[in-house]
């Protein structure tokens, strides 16, 4: 068994790979040999120590999804388990579900803790779903519908859009029959995501901001973004939003990759608008049936060919620390996974 281990907040050289023992489950337990594991900025806040309410302190072993093919039953498990090919649903690998990350060859769970994967999704991606596709629809559908917002009719815009969360919600928003604007900072990244998106608006010209409500408030004809979905989310970034959103509008910041700054959120009393922030915990905390329902849907999207995952590339577990190295790089366009095992 490979399985990371970071016994200090620091760089990607803080990434330990240990080989261990194989687990053995205990009666009621089953261990699923991954074959896919995730990668997310939250990985690198974590690493670095900027996200403790996720990882506590160290040691601890990063990554918040996983999924693969079930080889092992402990005592009174149904043997039909065998062999499965499942997700580790997203409230499974959490410290609070006292099973701690998924950057390991074999991870040991209750059979109700991980749900069945459609024969469509490749075994490479059957961790590489969670973390942008339940995000999004957590945000987008299931926290708006609480607000007493929809998709159906709304234009939505997508900051970091060449990111596996924002090109995930491109296809939310596009299934729920609203507009999807990606925004992106790279004008060379623009051709290789134009197709993800009804519109792209490139924010910054030689790395500095440009008034880009401007841009959307004419692709709206003058009305402005109902949503903007924002991992960005601060200081001169955050009030060119503010600007740029239509009356009754909402700004859902699910990250925190802006430099904090002053905002001016006066004009949200005169849109009657609403900025709030979204994470998955807020879903989790509702209970089981509500995060079963939002798997079921994005399952459903993959089996259905509605959802697809963009993968940048892959990495052996064994490379973990590259891997960082190119995710803090943020060149890549989609998602970043791990594989145990892989040469």
């Amino acid at each position: 068994m490979q399985q990371v281990v970071v016994e200090q907040f620091g760089g990607p050289e803080v990434l330990e790979v240990r080989d261990l023992e194989p687990p053995a489950p205990d009666a009621g337990e089953v261990v699923v040999r991954l074959t896919s594991i995730g990668m997310n900025h939250a990985d690198l806040m974590g690493r670095r120590g900027d996200y403790k309410l996720s990882t506590g302190d160290p040691p601890y072993t990063p990554g918040l999804e996983g999924g693969g093919v079930i080889e092992a039953l402990g005592d009174g498990v149904d043997a039909r388990w065998q062999n499965r090919r499942v997700l580790l649903r997203p409230e499974t690998p959490r410290r609070d579900h006292g099973h701690g990350g998924a950057y390991r060859s074999h991870f040991v769970c209750r059979p109700d803790e991980v749900i069945d994967a459609p024969d469509e999704l490749h075994d490479r991606l059957l961790g590489a779903v969670w973390l942008s596709h339940f995000t999004a629809w957590g945000a987008l559908v299931w926290m708006l519908a609480r607000l007493g917002r929809s998709l159906e009719g709304a234009t939505v815009a997508l900051p970091a859009a060449s990111s596996s969360v924002a090109l995930a919600a491109a296809q939310v928003v596009r299934h729920h029959r609203g507009t999807a604007i990606g925004l992106t900072t790279s004008p060379e990244k623009t051709d290789d995501i134009a197709d993800a998106y009804h519109h792209v608006v490139v924010t910054h010209d030689a790395g500095a901001l440009k008034p880009f409500h401007r841009d959307l408030k004419a692709l709206t004809d003058g009305k402005g973004v109902d949503v903007f979905f924002d991992p960005v989310a601060a200081g001169a970034y955050l009030n060119t939003e503010v600007r740029a959103l239509a009356d009754r509008g909402a700004i859902v910041v699910y990250g925190l990759l802006g430099s904090p700054g002053a905002v001016d959120v006066s004009p949200l009393i005169r849109k009657q608008a609403v900025l709030c922030g979204y994470v998955n915990d807020d879903l989790f905390r509702t209970g089981r049936d509500a995060v079963t329902a939002g798997c079921r849907h994005v399952l459903a999207g993959f089996a259905f060919g509605h959802y697809h995952q963009r993968v940048a590339r892959t990495f052996p577990l064994a490379d973990v620390r590259e891997a960082h190295r190119v995710m803090e790089q943020g060149r890549h366009i989609g998602k970043l996974i791990l594989v145990p095992g892989a040469p």
